[in-house]
């Protein structure tokens, strides 16, 4: 599917669904309209992302009912996040499934139903799960730690990949956060010292932000960690299940996305 393609296939079903721009105005001024179980929150944006461009995205997927973009009311530009609407619940579950973690113009877009991110375009807050992974080969890139370690559980946040601030390349560590100490310590356990990429990696606890050399998996915050699962119900029910189902990251299906610079996640055939 071409890019002219996509284009024409929005205005071609412009009649059978709302239009990018009443999209835009549906989900931000009649919220109360919307289905909150098929309404993704879509995060990490290049600030070359719109409507049109998100509708195209995700159209893939199945019917989009709607997108919204907030922007600031002085620049117009966008926050870095969106909310998409799907007709179908089933196709909210599958486009968080494909589309998670893909690069859109060279960033990882996070993608998640918005009832399990409160709502809003807020970063989770986790309970200290945090792993430092190092000596990542240098073409180790975010999807790839997502891919990796997303089968030992849920990763909540997209994975960090240091990088130079001028160049770009990656200094050769990264950082993945876990929804569960369960499921960091079976990361570290089953990849501490395993090649990655031809590499052997370390994978340790990170360490604590404004500490004195402190590492992340200590018992307190293991017990608090458990202590909020017994009060709040599974931290007020926002974890995430794993995906397990991403493609084999070829482009099949995703062409018609060549300019936006997508990478990974490509489309099964078959799709309605």
């Amino acid at each position: 599917m071409t890019s002219s393609g996509a284009s024409n296939s929005m205005s071609g079903l412009a009649g059978g669904r709302i239009t990018v721009s009443a999209g835009a105005n549906t989900l931000g001024q009649h919220s109360q309209e919307k289905n909150a179980d098929a309404t993704m929150y879509v995060g990490n944006l290049d600030p070359q992302m719109d409507e049109q461009l998100l509708w195209e995205l995700f159209v893939q997927c199945g019917p989009v009912a709607s997108v919204y973009v907030p922007k600031d009311r002085v620049t117009s530009s966008h926050q870095g996040y969106a909310f998409v609407e799907m007709k179908r619940e089933e196709d909210c579950e599958y486009c968080v499934k494909i589309l998670n973690m893909i690069k859109v113009f060279g960033k990882p877009i996070r993608v998640n139903k918005a009832s399990q991110d409160g709502g809003k375009g807020g970063g989770d807050v986790g309970v200290g799960a945090n792993v430092f992974v190092g000596n990542l080969d240098a073409e180790i890139d975010e999807k790839m730690l997502y891919d990796t370690f997303s089968a030992f559980g849920s990763v909540i946040t997209a994975p960090k990949v240091q990088r130079d601030p001028e160049s770009g390349e990656s200094r050769g560590f990264g950082f993945v956060q876990f929804d569960s100490f369960e499921a960091s310590d079976r990361a570290i356990e089953a990849m501490h010292g395993q090649f990655l990429a031809g590499k052997q990696i370390t994978v340790v606890y990170a360490y604590k932000k404004d500490t004195n050399g402190e590492r992340h998996g200590s018992q307190a915050e293991r017990l608090l960690a458990q202590a909020g699962m017994q009060n709040n119900g599974g931290y007020g029910g926002r974890q995430l299940r794993p995906h397990a189902m991403f493609s084999d990251g070829s482009a099949t299906g995703m062409s018609g996305f060549a300019g936006m610079g997508v990478v990974g996640g490509g489309i099964p055939g078959g799709m309605p």
